[in-house]
């Protein structure tokens, strides 16, 4: 994570980079969201814990890029 932080850093964005920096970000949490409705309505036990890391992993990344974006 912080060599992704560190490349976006150095590398100046133009708009279209941005703007697909902040869809990325916009997607991770759509998805993020997904998995965690999916998570809580259908699976049970070790499954859950699972799918709700990843979904929370994915939204601290997704809040990572739209950040980015705003650069």
């Amino acid at each position: 994570m912080y060599i992704m932080l560190q490349t976006f850093a150095a590398a100046k964005l133009d708009a279209m980079g941005k703007m697909w920096v902040s869809m990325i970000g916009i997607g991770l949490m759509v998805l993020a969201a997904l998995i965690i409705t999916y998570a809580r309505n259908k699976t049970k036990g070790w499954i859950r814990l699972v799918l709700t890391l990843v979904a929370i992993v994915m939204l601290i990344y997704g809040v990572i890029c739209g950040l980015l974006s705003l650069i």
